[in-house]
This record gives structure tokens, C-alpha cells and sequence, in this order.
């Protein structure tokens, strides 16, 4: 898209924010690397934020977003050059603070919910110790406060049994729960402003809401708050303003009513084009008939886990399914319901309990790992969290090649070529090989994920919330890439999701779980469309909708 000439880059700052700002930046520009490879990925960005005000920061991953909030908080990250006509936080001038200066600002004036919540908390501390660090740091609370403050913050940002919560690791947490720990720690300190950098990204719609309602209620409050999402139905239910960003800069920006009522930007209008439909629609295509055996199979599966201080908790619970070849099975639910644990069975990355998993028919999760070994080619996995399951020190050549070696050794020359392929084949630049996966956007981690997944040309992907981390437009392309190897090749999803709009657009038939249990399956039009258990109908009255959007048709009608 076409940027701005230079010197007409939209304000991005009301009247109201100007004149009482909180946090206010003028020119930000920021650059990275040395010499000819330095590359300026921020460019002459303006923006306002006051008290009880909400912007959002939107566009595509790559665009800037998250550098722009960063940088304003000294967190621009190494090898980064940040310049500005002026930069204040709360009054100050901020444009010539070390790291000293800055840490009395972080956590007490301006709070940051990370985009990635596995890499932002300590795996070595518990969650407790995470949350009540804010306290300590900036002598909010004494030691004896401390635990009850902590299990009030866990509990205000939805998370369940938060006494147990805290006294557990992050590991031991699913994606939810870890990004609303995360939460709880950065409003730990009351901060003036929240950045909150894509803060939703892997919540379900029920919990999602519950985080917004919170995130509403410290606007009203008198919070300032610096959104940064790819949601633009998330965008909607919050922001006052809107400043849309492609390629570093700010090509629109308004009144969030007229920015997603009238955009004139083709980049916004791009944007607004690509949001999934939010309502589920009757499907107007055949599903996948089973035919002969089903390529999956799981009965009985039951999975338990010791919990802190004693005693079990049942994380699956009788669980029963199939997935026939070609065919796509939806998964969705709440965060800890069990969905990631059900996948985990499915890979034969984890022991069931009780019960059994089946592959082409034969024995899965019954064989030992050197038996399982030669056949997991046939079987992926697309991790909710791509860089917990990257190698940080491998490029992406790198990464791309250890899983062509496994898929076949051939010539170096020739899995070289295969690895730009499948970079091309989820949208990506073949300049992004030489990256580590500490320099990609998270939604380049995520497509980097999904390309080495297909790397052994596998019969079945377990998707484990493959496209939470991607933007509407990227994550459209991705969901077609999916179903274009469907078309090709056949090929088998067990697909798990709480983003019920992409569940209704890829699959063919779904499972509702809730605590562990299903309690609701079927075709997907039926489930979705006329659901019979109160829970699924409470899934779908929490889904945010984008104002003014009409549901989208269902893609799986071209397929």
C-alpha cells in the first residue's frame, strides 16, 4: 500500500489527549541493525493518549505496532535506534532515560501486557511470585499483603481458583490462563497507562469478554489505554480512536466509529474486508462423508494431573472421536478445558490414562516412542505457542531443514529450495530464512510454525490454535492455504480453536468441551447453528462482532 507523502502522516492524537496527555510521542522513528543493513521499520509516528482514553494500533503483523509501544517504554529492544522530536510519559520528558530511569516507570506508571505471554513470564517463578512482583518492586504492599493482593489481582482478571493459580508455574497453565496472569501482573501496580500488546490473542470469547469488561472497567477508571490488536471486533468494543499502521507507518487514523464505519484508507478498507463473519451461518456445502476406516480415532480418553498440594484434577474426561481422511474436526471451548490436552493424546505427546488413540487403524498411543517415532511424519502438530517450540539459536533455514532432513535427507540443494517453497506457500518472504525466531512478528512465527509442520507432507495436522496470533488478512490467507492442501492432497485437521467464526468456517463437524468433558458434537452448522446445550449458546453470545459487518459466506462452499 501506498504510504502518506512525507509531513502528512495522520495525527493521531484528539484535542482532548493533546492537551492532558498522559503519554505523548511526536516523530518517533526507530531503526534497526548497522550500516547498510540497518532498516528503519518506525517511521515519523505522532500520537496522544490521555487519561480514560483508549487508542488503538492496528494493521498486519510486521507493521510496527508492538515497536512503536515498546519504544515508548525503552523497550525497542537490542541493536534498535529510537530518535523523536519529543517523547513524555506522565508529565516527563523521557527522551534521554537509561535503564535506571526506566525501571521506576515500568510497572508503576505504565503497565505492558506482552504479546506473548510463555516468553513474558519466568518459567523458574511461579505465578504468584510474577504477579506480586509489581508490589514489591515499588513497595505497594507489604509482605503480608502480599498473597491476598495476589489472589485478587488473578481472580479480577478472570482467572479461576486463583489461590491455586498462583502457586503454579506457567507451564502448567494453558495459553488463557498464562495471558491472563500476565494481565494480573501489569495492573498489579495501578499504573496510569496500559499498553496492552495484543492482550486477547489467546483467550476464549467467553473469558475474552471477561478481560475486555476488565480492560473497560480501568478505562473508566481513568486509565489510559494504548491497544495494540489485529482483532477489529476486540478494536471496536474498546477504542475511542484508531490509528491504522502498515510498513512503520500511520496511514489513517479517527474516531474509532468513523475509521471502521467510513475508512478511507484502501489498506483500513483491506482490513475491515477480512474479518471472518461473527455470527455462524448455515454451511451450504456436503460434508466429508466417513468412509472406511477413520484416519484418527481416540475412545475412553481420560487424563488426570496432580495438582499443587496434593490430590487430582481431571483435565479429560470420556472422551470420544473420530477424523476421517480429508475430513476436519473442530475443537473449541474455554481456556482449561481441555482442548490442549485432548491434542496432546492425539500426537501421542501424551499417555492417556484410560483409553486409546488409533492411527490408519493401528495402535498410537499404546507404542513406545521408538516405535511411534518413524510414523509421526504422517501426524503434525501446529503449537499455540511457536516460539515456546522453536530452537531460539536455528534461523528459519535452520528450523525448516531439520524437519525436511526427517521428512527425507536428499540433497541440501534441493531441501533449500523446498524450505523457500514453503515460506511462499504460507506468505512469507524468503528474506525471513536467515531470522531467528527472536526477530519475527508473532504472527511470522506462526506462519513459520504451520510451514514446518508441512515440511513431512503429512495426513493429518493437529492445529492447536494455529492462527490466534495472525492478523485478519494473513490469517484469511492462512485458513485458504489450509484449505487449499485439504483440496489437494486430502489432507486430515484436527482443528482446535476459540475463535468460533474460524471453528464454523474450516470444519466439518465440531466438539464443545467444557471442564474436560464434551458436552456437545455434531455437524457444525447444527452445533453452531442451533445449539442445544446452554453452554455452547453461552460461547456464542460472548463472540464480540465487528459493528456494521454482515457474517461472512462460509469458504468451505468453494471447497
Amino acid at each position: 500500500m501506498s504510504a502518506p507523502p512525507k509531513g502528512s502522516v495522520p495525527d493521531t492524537g484528539s484535542e482532548a489527549a493533546a492537551s492532558t496527555a498522559v503519554l505523548a510521542v511526536s516523530g518517533l522513528t526507530v531503526s534497526f541493525g548497522h550500516g547498510r543493513r540497518r532498516r528503519t521499520v518506525v517511521h515519523d509516528v505522532s500520537l496522544a493518549l490521555a487519561p480514560g482514553e483508549c487508542l488503538a494500533l492496528v494493521g498486519e503483523s510486521g507493521s510496527g505496532k508492538s515497536v512503536t509501544a515498546r519504544s515508548l517504554i525503552g523497550l525497542a529492544g537490542p541493536e534498535s535506534a529510537v530518535s523523536s522530536e519529543g517523547m513524555r510519559v506522565d508529565g516527563v520528558d523521557t527522551t534521554g532515560f537509561r535503564e535506571r530511569d526506566w525501571r521506576a516507570v515500568r510497572g508503576r506508571v505504565v503497565g505492558l501486557v506482552s504479546q506473548d505471554a510463555l516468553q513474558a513470564l519466568d518459567p523458574l517463578r511461579r505465578v504468584g511470585a510474577e504477579v506480586a512482583e509489581p508490589l514489591l518492586a515499588h513497595r505497594l504492599a507489604t509482605r503480608a499483603q502480599v498473597p491476598g493482593r495476589v489472589t485478587g489481582l488473578l481472580a479480577a482478571a478472570g482467572v479461576p481458583e486463583p489461590e491455586l493459580r498462583a502457586r503454579q508455574y506457567p507451564h502448567q497453565l494453558s495459553g488463557g490462563l498464562r495471558q491472563r496472569a500476565l494481565i494480573a501482573s501489569a495492573t498489579a501496580g495501578g499504573p496510569r497507562v496500559l499498553i496492552a500488546d495484543e492482550p486477547t490473542t489467546a483467550l476464549d470469547v467467553t473469558v475474552q469478554a471477561r478481560v475486555l469488561e476488565l480492560l473497560r472497567e480501568l478505562k473508566e477508571s481513568g486509565t489510559a489505554l494504548l491497544l495494540i490488536s489485529h482483532d477489529l471486533a476486540v478494536v471496536a468494543q474498546l477504542a475511542d480512536r484508531i490509528a491504522v499502521m502498515t510498513e512503520g507507518r500511520v496511514v489513517e487514523s479517527g474516531p474509532a466509529a468513523t475509521v471502521l464505519g467510513s475508512p478511507q484508507h484502501p489498506y483500513t478498507r483491506t482490513l475491515i474486508a477480512s474479518v471472518p463473519g461473527r455470527v455462524p451461518l448455515p454451511v451450504r456445502t456436503r460434508p466429508v462423508e466417513p468412509a472406511g476406516r477413520p484416519l484418527l480415532s481416540a475412545a475412553g480418553l481420560v487424563k488426570r494431573y496432580r495438582s499443587p498440594g496434593g490430590g487430582t484434577r481431571t483435565a479429560v474426561s470420556s472422551v470420544d472421536f473420530t477424523v476421517a481422511p480429508g475430513e476436519t474436526l473442530g475443537v473449541v471451548g474455554e481456556s482449561g478445558s481441555g482442548k490442549s490436552t485432548l491434542a496432546a493424546m492425539a500426537m501421542g505427546l501424551l499417555a492417556p490414562d484410560e483409553g486409546r488413540v488409533l492411527l490408519d487403524g493401528e495402535p498410537w498411543s499404546a507404542l513406545d516412542e521408538r516405535r511411534r517415532r518413524p510414523l509421526r511424519r504422517g501426524i503434525q502438530l501446529v503449537h499455540q505457542d511457536p516460539l515456546g517450540s522453536f530452537d531460539p539459536r536455528f534461523t528459519v533455514r535452520r528450523l525448516l531443514d531439520e524437519a525436511l532432513s526427517v521428512a527425507g535427507p536428499g540433497r541440501a540443494a534441493r531441501r533449500r529450495e523446498r524450505a523457500a517453497e514453503l515460506l511462499d506457500q504460507v506468505g512469507l518472504d524468503t528474506a525471513l530464512l536467515e531470522r531467528r525466531p527472536a526477530g519475527l512478528s508473532g504472527g511470522q512465527r506462526q506462519r513459520v510454525a504451520i510451514a514446518r509442520a508441512l515440511a513431512t507432507s503429512p495426513r493429518l495436522l493437529v492445529c492447536d490454535e494455529p492462527v490466534s496470533a495472525l492478523d485478519v488478512t494473513v490469517q484469511a490467507q492462512v485458513l485458504e492455504l489450509l484449505a487449499r492442501l485439504r483440496r489437494a492432497y486430502g489432507l486430515a485437521m484436527l482443528f482446535i480453536s476459540h475463535d468460533l467464526a474460524v471453528v464454523q468456517q474450516v470444519s466439518d463437524r465440531v466438539l464443545v468441551m467444557r471442564d474436560g468433558v464434551v458436552v456437545e458434537q455434531g455437524p457444525v452448522a447444527e452445533v453452531l447453528g442451533s445449539p442445544q446445550h446452554p453452554y455452547t449458546r453461552r460461547l456464542l453470545a460472548a463472540v464480540p462482532r465487528l459493528p456494521g459487518t454482515a457474517p461472512s459466506p462460509d469458504p468451505r462452499t468453494t471447497l
